[in-house]
């Protein structure tokens, strides 16, 4: 069967350096999860699940690329490096390749094999495998040629029976003939230099076994089946050399040895089939690790593993050293917590019906928490957080940073202290008025959720699936329970997600089933639910998943089915009945809903008032403090989002940096819009001065509430004038939006609201 990659597919496009993306967005990826390794005498490279390592093996040295370099958030699944070349090839789960350039930065995505007129789940890429310049891609559906040097695509191969398509996951070259392991077919194999190998009829069966691999080694043909069978070409046949003692995870050789990985064993062969050294897992000490891939540079063997990054090692010695970035512990971040020092993340969690049981395979979630701090990551492993598992919310004590409360939807509540987890909240030790374990499961099942601190110092949070839902954890260390069956009417269905506190210490929290609940304990234990009637509250669907209070007091709420918006928080007490609105915007001249329809997942209140709005799988949006105008939307198509599905955002109230945490990795922008001071005493004009190359817009921050800046030129002739929201604003460098001012020393004039604070700043502009 003859098929191409014609130019009706062919479609490749370069992103160049980026610089747009490097000057307002971050990267905080983790580098625990090692798909592949590639090698050079000098330099290795490494895939994380969707970001690339780059070391030089002489100086240490080390570069990573990420989405903020132009990389896809999706899955790396092959890479391969041409030193001759300087360029990177990656491969994803979707058929997706990237072609990295070191010489000039430059990325060039690759869509043909993504693109390709067959099903969507047999794109994956397994393997590379270079023959002078012509790079062979082995794919879940057969195998495609890819020219590294034109960087065209040749012919593709479908080598099933009839000419199907079958899964090949490496292919080898051995003595002129080309070979394919296929996981369910066996191995193929056709003479390299026939120039029909598009007929499927040019490939012989030689193997009937399922095969993970197929590679050379010296003057040896191996291949290696599914149940770990390490098997040798004998000339007709292969046949049975040596039973791994687990099934191979990956297969690699050249001319001086062969390596197989397992999950608990790296096993390096020399050229004559001779196993020279077994490198167990349990070798490295520092955290347990199941393998994933290794490769040998020189005598430096590097190990790729599936929970604690790359370690490396001297063949001739027998410690481990670890050469994992500095990073969180997984990209799949669940929740994130900022402060003006710190970022804290948890990952997890439950799944979208908060069961926790499945948000993690068939697992408890166990996986730590990550601290970010000035001088890099301190990760807390799951053992150090006294084996609390679904970690799902972080609470940091407002009145002491060194204190931390986490919610455990399984453990209970989780207390840090000075970075060391110290105390775990259950059942036993916070009887008779404090946490519940859900009726009828393990002792251990206590699903706390949503914990926030009130004004006086009281941790709030909610108890899911028992009557008493409402949990406080008060100040002097005395715990209180509230009853919830007035307000749900079967208690063991009530799941809570977030909580917040207003200004009137009412608590509004999130439910699966219950729209919004709003509780004030000191209004006699009051109740009031928002909910998804026409008459009873408007929500567009009775699964709320966010809530905030912004600066004017009105409660933004996000559901799985929209957005609406509670006119004032203060109705809590003055209506019977709280009823929700949708936002109209008006686009291209007709009138509609914001964010219809849309799956909410979280809403963040910057310090100008505009809000963030988080989507479970359209990016994030970022709109004004009315919800007219959306200021930004971001998706993995146009910013560096590694994921669509965006399930937390939280903002430094000093540096305004936006944080993101994905189910892909955590990135961040560099957002303007910061707290508001309570003085002008740390007003701050950047950059200064504007030189001719800057494109961006003149930052004032340090600002309080509601002041008032004036700009004008040296002559005091007005250019600019604005009322603040927060505690930054921009300016554009232009006079009122007409035309761009020219170079000359500009004065900002600052007043706060009354006129009793005043500062002049100044800042020079160079065209």
């Amino acid at each position: 069967m003859r098929a191409y990659f014609t130019a009706l597919f062919f479609f490749s496009f370069s992103l160049g350096a980026l610089a747009q993306y490097n000057k307002s967005w971050k990267g905080y990826f983790s580098f625990n999860q090692i798909t592949d390794l590639a090698q050079s005498s000098n330099k290795l490279i490494a895939s994380s699940e969707n970001a690339i390592l780059i070391q030089d093996v002489l100086t240490g040295n080390i570069k990573t690329l990420n989405t903020v370099d132009g990389l896809s958030g999706l899955t790396i699944t092959a890479v391969y490096y041409s030193s001759s070349l300087k360029k990177i090839l990656i491969g994803y789960e979707n058929g997706l390749m990237i072609v990295y350039n070191e010489v000039d930065g430059s990325i060039l995505y690759v869509v043909d094999i993504l693109n390709k007129s067959i099903p969507q789940n047999v794109k994956r890429v397994n393997h590379f495998m270079d023959v002078a310049g012509i790079i062979y891609v082995s794919c879940d559906f057969g195998v495609v040629q890819y020219n590294l040097n034109t960087l065209q695509f040749g012919d593709t191969y479908f080598i099933g029976p009839g000419g199907s398509q079958i899964n090949i996951s490496q292919t080898t070259v051995f003595n002129g003939r080309i070979y394919a392991a296929s996981k369910t077919n066996g191995i193929f194999s056709a003479d390299l230099n026939n120039p029909n190998l598009n007929d499927y009829n040019q490939w012989l069966n030689v193997s009937s076994f399922g095969c993970v691999a197929v590679e050379k080694t010296g003057i040896n043909l191996v291949a290696v089946t599914n149940s770990g069978n390490l098997q040798r070409w004998q000339g007709s046949s292969f046949g049975s050399l040596a039973q791994l003692p687990e099934v191979a995870v990956d297969v690699r050789g050249n001319d001086q040895y062969l390596l197989i990985s397992t999950a608990n064993h790296v096993l390096v062969y020399n050229a004559s089939l001779a196993l020279q050294s077994d490198i167990q897992s349990g070798q490295i000490t520092s955290a347990p690790s199941s393998f994933t891939c290794a490769n040998l540079v020189d005598n430096n063997l590097f190990v790729g593993t599936q929970q604690n990054g790359i370690f490396n090692k001297v063949m001739t010695e027998s410690a481990f050293n670890s050469i994992t970035p500095d990073g969180p512990i997984r990209n799949n971040v669940f929740a994130i917590t900022t402060t003006a020092n710190n970022l804290w993340a948890v990952y997890g969690g439950y799944d979208l019906d908060y069961n926790p049981y499945s948000f993690f395979g068939f697992s408890l979630p166990k996986f730590g928490m990550s601290k970010l701090t000035k001088s890099g990551w301190l990760n807390i492993s799951a053992e150090e957080v006294l084996n609390a598992r679904s970690l799902c919310r972080i609470a940091v004590n407002p009145n002491n940073e060194k204190q931390v409360f986490v919610s455990s939807y399984y453990s209970g509540l989780l207390k840090i202290e000075n970075d060391i987890p110290n105390f775990l909240y259950n059942v036993t030790n916070t009887a008779p008025n404090g946490l519940q374990t859900v009726p009828g499961q393990v002792p251990d099942d206590i699903r706390v959720n949503g914990s926030v601190f009130d004004n006086e110092g009281n941790l709030w949070m909610t108890n899911s699936m028992v009557a008493k839902g409402i949990k406080v954890l008060k100040s002097n260390g005395q715990w209180q329970s509230y009853d919830m069956q007035d307000v749900v009417t079967t208690s063991t269905q009530f799941k809570s997600g977030r909580m917040i506190v207003d200004k009137n210490g009412t608590k509004w929290m999130t439910s699966w089933r219950n729209g919004i609940i709003g509780f004030n304990e000191k209004y006699n234990n009051r109740f009031k639910v928002i909910s998804n009637s026409a008459d009873g509250g408007n929500l567009p669907s009775f699964d709320t998943r966010a809530v905030a209070v912004d600066n004017r007091n009105q409660l933004w709420i996000g559901t799985l089915n929209g957005l609406r918006v509670l006119p004032s928080v203060d109705s809590f007490f003055s209506n019977d009945v709280l009823q929700s609105n949708p936002i109209i915007i008006v686009e291209d001249g007709l009138a509609q809903e914001l964010l219809y329809e849309q799956s909410i997942s979280d809403i963040f209140v910057d310090g100008a008032n505009n809000k963030w709005i988080a989507t479970v799988d359209s990016g994030v949006f970022y709109v004004s403090s009315d919800g007219q105008k959306t200021i930004y939307h971001f998706t993995t198509s146009n910013s560096p989002l590694p994921s669509n599905n965006i399930n937390d955002v939280e903002a430094n109230p000093v540096t305004g940096e936006v944080f993101f945490a994905t189910a892909k990795g955590m990135v961040s922008f560099k957002g303007t819009a910061t707290e508001a001071n309570n003085n002008l005493s740390n007003v701050y004009v950047y950059p200064n001065p504007v030189r001719p190359e800057y494109s961006g817009t003149v930052k004032i921050s340090g600002l309080t509430d509601k002041a008032h800046v004036k700009i004008a030129d040296i002559e005091g002739n007005l250019v600019a004038e604005f009322i603040t929201e927060g505690g930054t604003i921009e300016w554009d460098t232009t006079a009122f939006g007409k035309y761009r001012v020219a170079s000359g020393v500009y004065m900002i004039f600052v007043s706060s609201e009354d006129g009793s604070d005043t500062t002049v700043k100044k800042v020079m502009i160079v065209r």
